[in-house]
């Protein structure tokens, strides 16, 4: 065919569905492919209406059908006795499929639906599979980590090209991140990977050689001027320790107790109306530390943008709050619910953003039952995570549960200021925190029921 029609690129597609063949039969490699080509992956444009992420995305695709083959080929897999957490997944999955059918977008609200299918597959039930034991999990946490951290080294020497300025940081991510927001968050939650492998590492000179590099970290984390990322690394501390005094989901609970009280109280009487920023003192500062000094005061465009999306998104659960305006509608229906009060240079949306707020874009593009249904799950996490640290001595399932609550912590925390689950750079890491504790209970359960010889396997 290459010669015939004179094309040279189709002398690579036997090697290309070689390739696939091998990977989707050796699935394990495929994984840690996919964890390795996470943080270096890119967006690239097919047409001004089609977009996708390689090569993660594709390799998604193909972990995807591993999966399912795993699943047709391993009926004796003792998953399907369904874990409460993958039952939560799936009752949440399929009042997606109802959002769907209700949209006011269907054609947008089913590409999400397929989107959030293969990500589950991916990330949730491939890992499932092959996370056979201790040394599969660490070499998947060492890929994912090391190939952070490889990247990370890069966007220094890059941005040291800029002298570090805060103007210039979205020219250093380029081009495998639109902006600093998401490759801070990614950054962060590798952290605590990086302290397990710190804490579990025997010898000293491996120790000292971890810790440096754990503060280049925090010099990329500075250096990456993303105000949600610097506030996640201390509430992913101060998850350890809730969880080390069993206080970690009372302490989700009251947190968002907190935050709906607050909703409430603004909302009554229009006491919000009192925070409308200046329209002409609110701008984009190129000075870091006018940048700092502006989001207190309320003056800083991407702080007072938000304002102007939350608002909307709150008025837009009015009309649609049992099943929501549809997955991926967001865009489509907000404008007309905003307030031109709030109104900032930015509020064009040319980039098609969403609310920036996760849990509120939840409510309107698929219901209350849609965040009811997330938070159970996150709410879920948290108590397996520290039921598991506080009922097993196993060093390693310790270490696990304690690094999982920290990244879920940090995710929920980056996610009240963005919508990142459902990116590829974070919410692979959420789902991943998922299958894992999945893994580290099962284990735990083995561990207790050893000496009566009546263990669960995976």
């Amino acid at each position: 065919m290459a010669a015939y029609l004179q094309q040279i690129q189709f002398v690579f597609i036997p090697f290309a569905l070689l390739l696939i063949l091998v990977l989707v039969q050796y699935p394990q490699y495929l994984f840690y492919l996919l964890l390795a080509a996470i943080p270096w992956s890119f967006e690239y444009s097919f047409s001004p209406t089609m977009a996708t992420d390689v090569p993660d995305e594709p390799l998604m695709l193909l972990a995807a059908v591993a999966s399912i083959t795993l699943f047709i080929y391993k009926k004796q897999v003792n998953l399907l006795r369904l874990h409460p957490l993958l039952f939560l997944i799936l009752i949440h999955f399929f009042w997606t499929i109802i959002t769907v059918i209700l949209s006011t977008n269907m054609l947008i609200s089913a590409k999400y639906l397929l989107a959030k299918a293969w990500y589950l597959l991916a990330f949730v039930s491939l890992p499932l599979f092959l996370f056979k034991n201790e040394k599969k999990l660490k070499l998947a946490a060492f890929i994912l980590t090391g190939s952070m951290l490889l990247l990370m080294l890069v966007i220094l020497a890059k941005h040291g090209q800029y002298n570090w300025s805060f103007e210039k940081v979205n020219h250093a991510l380029h081009p495998f991140y639109k902006n600093h927001v998401t490759y801070s968050a990614l950054l962060v939650l590798i952290v605590p990977l990086q302290m397990a492998f710190i804490r579990n590492t025997v010898s000293r000179s491996l120790r000292y050689f971890l810790i440096g590099i754990l503060l280049i970290s925090f010099m990329a984390l500075y250096f990456s001027y993303a105000r949600g990322a610097w506030i996640a690394l201390f509430t992913g501390l101060a998850a350890y320790w809730l969880l080390q005094r069993k206080f970690l989901l009372p302490g989700f609970v009251i947190f968002f107790a907190i935050c709906i009280g607050s909703v409430l109280w603004l909302k009554t009487n229009d006491k919000y109306l009192k925070f409308a920023p200046d329209y002409n003192t609110t701008v984009y500062h190129t000075d870091f530390r006018e940048h700092m000094i502006a989001t207190y005061q309320m003056k800083d465009v991407s702080t007072a943008e938000r304002y102007y999306r939350w608002i909307a998104g709150i008025r837009m659960t009015k009309d649609s709050w049992n099943t929501g305006f549809g997955p991926g509608t967001f865009y489509s229906n907000y404008k007309s619910y905003t307030i031109p009060a709030f109104k900032t240079w930015v509020s064009k949306n040319e980039e098609h953003s969403t609310v920036h707020n996760y849990f509120l874009l939840l409510v309107v593009e698929q219901g209350v039952i849609g965040l009811l249904l997330f938070l159970l799950l996150v709410g879920c996490l948290f108590w397996y995570a520290q039921k598991i640290y506080h009922s097993t001595k196993n060093r390693f399932c310790k270490t696990v549960t304690a690094t999982i609550a920290a990244i879920l912590t940090m995710i929920c925390t980056v996610n009240f200021l963005s919508d990142l689950i459902e990116t590829d750079k974070v919410g692979s890491i959420f789902y991943l925190c998922v299958a894992t504790l999945i893994v580290a209970d099962v284990k735990t359960k083995d561990l207790v029921q050893a000496e009566t010889g009546n263990s669960n396997t995976i």
